[in-house]
């Protein structure tokens, strides 16, 4: 019976040893790292691309090391396909203007032939089959218009004011083509600040992560708070990653925007920063009302338009022409020769119901260009109010986002030196982060923005505003400001 005892004693005392043991692996489940199920990150990266991936496209321009807006503008003006056509446009209507002269110069032609000819009359009078051969060596004719009552001088002048339209929207496809670039690099210097942050944040993250696993190191923290920093850390990668995949979309777009899609890689010489401008709106709308290149093609579309009617009301009248003729040939090339020169008053085939609706029909046209040009210059002032006042609320936005950014780095070195001594936790730490993250994008964005803005105001008052720059620092109370002359 004491044997059994002994036994059942044994049997207890083994059973909760086991349970102990039990429980003791429990609770080390949350504080043991399995390098198998959980790598270190670094494991995971990505080994690089080969070098030949590497090889950067040549294409119009040598590789640049850094280049500035102003360098942009320029490769823009003299590569951008849409400046290009608009140029030829120009070219084509100057040579219009000289066709419609070359009714005032001589017009001269040549015949020279053989006719074998029996006329029916003759042959009948006669009562034989009359054939005659009839050979011209030369005929030559020359023919000057005089005067046509001023028809060629409304047609050179509707070529004139063509040709002035056209070089007005090149004005304006310029003015385009600078908004375009302008936005593009203004998008670009964001791409790169939006990749600076994060890689800010990368190196953060792995700060936070090398002291989470010094703690758990040391046993004062848990081994899930290594893995928050590690899931943070692993994100913040990932950021990074599309963040440069953002700047090469940013440097494709400003390549295409300047005509040179196959650029080699390169630098920009500056930062986003704030450029004041304090350009009032009734300055922008008097700037514009001289500048604006749709402004000055309406006028022009509205006298084209006045001088189409007064040539169609010239319908009726007639031409003083001179002509001359000199001809020899005859029966054989030189057995005679003949010449003919008078001048003439020609008079159009009228057709009076015809030309009476043409001159109504440029009459409504002309009505209509009237119309059309006050709705344009009314689009413009909306245009200028619009771009002008969000201008003003990008602009009043800049301070708001940078104070912002001053108190979100603020809060999150409180919350990591709250961390690093011990009485933090991960998660606060974390929103922390998150939200100096946000705020150093909200202010890069708000320079964007503002930069975008102006682009589009001076795209639409047709005239660069350079005023000065004003560069804010995180490490300044107040703004440095670097004054710089247009």
């Amino acid at each position: 019976m004491k044997k059994f005892l002994v036994f059942l004693i044994m049997l207890s005392l083994t059973q909760v040893s086991a349970n102990a043991a039990f429980w003791n692996k429990d609770v080390q489940l949350g504080n043991e790292i399995k390098k198998e199920e959980y790598p270190e990150s670094l494991d995971v990266e990505p080994k690089g691309e080969p070098q030949e991936s590497k090889t950067l496209i040549v294409g119009g321009v040598e590789e640049v090391v850094d280049i500035s807006l102003e360098e942009c503008l320029r490769l823009a003006l003299g590569n951008n396909p849409r400046i290009q056509a608009a140029m030829q446009d120009v070219f084509a209507s100057d040579a219009r203007i000289k066709q419609a002269w070359s009714s005032y110069f001589p017009q001269i032609s040549w015949q020279t032939g053989y006719s074998r000819i029996k006329q029916l009359q003759l042959s009948d009078v006669f009562g034989e089959n009359l054939v005659f051969n009839y050979f011209i060596l030369g005929q030559v004719s020359a023919s000057q218009m005089l005067y046509d009552f001023g028809v060629t001088q409304n047609q050179v002048t509707i070529r004139k004011l063509d040709n002035q339209g056209y070089k007005v929207s090149l004005t304006g496809t310029v003015n385009d083509v600078v908004c375009e670039v302008k936005k593009a690099y203004y998008a670009f210097q964001y791409a790169l600040e939006a990749k600076k942050v994060a890689e800010e944040m990368v190196a953060r993250y792995e700060a936070f992560y090398n002291q989470a696993k010094a703690f758990y190191t040391a046993g004062t923290s848990p081994k899930v708070d290594v893995t928050i920093a590690e899931v943070n850390l692993s994100n913040a990668k990932l950021m990074l990653i599309q963040a440069e995949n953002s700047v090469d979309i940013a440097m494709a777009k400003l390549n295409n925007t300047m005509g040179l899609p196959y650029t080699n890689k390169y630098a920009i010489s500056d930062n986003l920063r704030y450029t004041p401008c304090d350009v009032t709106l009734s300055e922008a709308i008097d700037i514009a009302r001289e500048s604006r290149p749709d402004y000055q093609l309406a006028d022009i579309r509205v006298e084209e338009a006045r001088q189409n009617v007064k040539l169609v009301k010239k319908s009726y009248f007639p031409t003083i022409t001179a002509e001359g003729q000199y001809q020899i040939g005859g029966a054989t090339f030189v057995s005679n020769y003949g010449y003919n020169f008078g001048g003439y008053l020609n008079f159009p085939t009228i057709n009076g119901m015809l030309i009476r609706n043409e001159i109504k029909e440029a009459q409504a046209l002309y009505a209509r260009e009237q119309a059309t040009a006050m709705n344009t210059k009314n689009d413009i002032y909306f245009q200028i109010q619009q771009a002008y006042y969000s201008m003003i609320e990008r602009k009043n936005s800049i301070p708001v986002s940078f104070l912002g950014l001053k108190q979100a780095k603020e809060n999150y070195e409180l919350s990591y030196g709250r961390y690093k001594v011990g009485v933090g936790n991960p998660v606060e730490l974390k929103e922390a982060q998150v939200q100096y993250q946000d705020a150093m994008l909200r202010y890069y964005n708000s320079l964007y923005q503002f930069n975008s803005a102006k682009a589009e105001l001076e795209k639409f008052i047709g005239k660069n505003l350079v005023d000065g720059e004003v560069e804010l620092d995180l490490s300044d109370k107040k703004s440095k400001k670097k004054k710089k002359k247009s």
